[in-house]
């Protein structure tokens, strides 16, 4: 990470609502009964990481980005995904003069424009061999990728899993990635899952609250095992999920702590020692593969699991009607004052918007003839519904119908209102998108 039991649960009918839907939005309908995931062998995922200890032990100590052991990793997990059926590719970016390298790695079938991706960074820091951080996220993803062609799993949706070079450096392998895809490519991701430290040794469950589906996902999971989670925040924006959230794309994950201390009441309900770090050994040395907690090891690779066969069932064509709102009060300044925004993020939706997409406007003011009210598309293209009409009437709450065929449809999509004239003040009171 870049910063400074029981084993099985069936999921509950509000994954099997929301989840599988795949949708943030409102209006979803009625999914399938949630799938049952395999057990991930504890001992599968460990002898990964044993492996990527023998490789960074014999590569200097490390799997550095520009090192003889990184891009060892990266043939290791090539390797064996090749050989279970996976179609790879290796991308080539140069970060600090050297050429690194991500591992995109994709499972034949399911819907081409809905895509449920799973990631972790495989490399290390030039310190330590890095098998918490983050070889840890990257044995786990590994193993249940071969868990879906020793299943010969046929998801609903399109899997791909990705190993990310160079976060270490700044989260430099997805930042490429995402940077160079296609905006009609991004759009076909309907959910991005991260993966990195999750078998610290003093460890801690954190889930990512970046997406409230992906979120209740993992609540879900571990409400089954009886075990509270607490939301990330230690790492919040600093792994490989980030790029993917800062397009609109929505992102998930798991996290068990690094360097923070852990409380005497995370330790009263998680064991281990309070007044230590989640991680002793983060970004040191003895970042080994000693620096392992198994249980915590355990119940994350299986998490990973259940998220993905869950997410990717069920249906990919979102319900007539769909709804994404914010009803988040935003003050609107009196003039001169600047614009201001809210904002909605859509998932889930295939290609492009369409050309009657609805936008639903409640804004509470004193005189609208001084308004100026625009939609704005994900990639900044604007669309005026209100240049400063109706005169001294008060409030706006209508729909306007906008043809937005030629923008992406998943992203961020914002609600943009500027005061043009003195002396009346408002809010925007609601913001809401339909897709037909």
């Amino acid at each position: 990470m870049n910063i400074s039991v029981p084993r099985r649960v069936t999921a509950v009918a509000a994954l099997a609502a929301l989840a599988l839907a795949g949708l943030t939005g409102t209006g979803a309908s009625a999914a399938p009964a949630a799938v049952t995931p395999p057990d991930i062998p504890l001992a599968n995922v460990k002898q990964h990481l044993a492996d990527l200890q023998s490789i960074a032990t014999a590569n200097g100590g490390n799997r550095a980005h520009g090192r003889t052991g990184y891009k060892a990793s990266i043939d290791f997990v090539k390797a064996k995904l090749d050989a279970a059926g996976y179609t790879t590719t290796l991308q080539t970016f140069t970060s600090s003069g050297a050429t690194g390298y991500n591992l995109i790695a994709d499972w034949p079938g399911g819907d081409p424009n809905q895509v449920l991706m799973t990631g972790a960074h495989l490399d290390s820091v030039t310190a330590g061999p890095g098998i918490n951080d983050n070889g840890s996220g990257s044995a786990a993803i590994l193993e249940n990728a071969l868990a879906v062609s020793r299943a010969q799993l046929q998801p609903t949706k399109h899997l791909r899993f990705a190993w990310w070079g160079a976060e270490e450096l700044g989260l430099v392998g997805s930042k490429y990635y995402v940077n160079n895809l296609p905006a009609t490519e991004r759009s076909k991701i309907s959910g991005y899952l991260n993966f990195d430290m999750i078998g610290s040794p003093n460890p801690g469950y954190f889930v990512y609250d970046d997406d409230p589906t992906l979120e209740q996902t993992f609540k879900d999971y571990y409400a089954g095992l009886g075990i509270p989670t607490e939301i990330e925040t230690e790492g919040d924006g600093r792994s490989d999920h980030a790029p993917f959230k800062n397009v609109g794309i929505p992102v998930g994950g798991l996290f068990s702590g690094a360097d923070y201390i852990k409380t005497a009441a995370q330790a009263q309900k998680w064991g281990g020692t309070s007044g230590q770090a989640f991680d002793r050994c983060y970004h040191a040395s003895c970042d080994t593969s000693a620096n392992i907690n198994d249980t915590a090891l355990d119940r994350n690779a299986d998490a990973i699991a259940y998220a993905i066969w869950n997410l990717s069932s069920g249906t990919t064509t979102p319900p007539a009607g769909t709804v994404f709102s914010n009803d988040t009060d935003v003050a609107i300044p009196d003039s001169p004052g600047a614009a201001v925004t809210s904002s909605v993020t859509v998932s889930g939706i295939a290609g492009n918007a369409p050309a009657t997409l609805k936008v639903g406007v409640d804004i509470v003011h004193t005189y609208i003839g001084d308004l100026v009210v625009d939609l704005i598309a994900p990639d900044g293209s604007v669309y005026n519904l209100s240049n400063r009409a109706g005169g001294s009437t008060d409030n706006i709450n209508q729909t306007y119908t906008v043809n937005a065929s030629s923008e992406v449809a998943n992203g961020v999509w914002k609600l943009r209102v500027q005061d043009k004239a003195a002396a009346d003040t408002g809010y925007i009171n609601g913001f809401k998108l339909t897709f037909p």
